[in-house]
């Protein structure tokens, strides 16, 4: 098995479905939705990815005011 990213979720055959939380060359951890934290060697366990990591959703930028609106505003006042 080879180094996760945070966040994939993965199916083991004894724990169910979990989303890894840390993965490194030496320990993987997991958090199974029925089971909890689970720490396994990496070089040694045996997991199906069954999804990648979630992206954040995106929201649309905010529209700056124009500094032409911004210095008539300013002149009024």
């Amino acid at each position: 098995m080879q180094v996760l990213d945070a966040g994939q979720t993965v199916r083991h055959t004894q724990y169910g479905v979990g989303t890894v939380t840390e993965s490194d060359n030496d320990r993987t951890t997991v958090e199974f939705d029925d089971h909890g934290m689970k720490k396994f060697v990496t070089s040694i366990w045996s997991a199906e990815v069954v999804g990648e990591i979630a992206g954040r959703p995106t929201r649309p930028k905010r529209r700056r005011k124009s500094t032409k609106a911004a210095n008539a505003k300013a002149a009024k006042n």
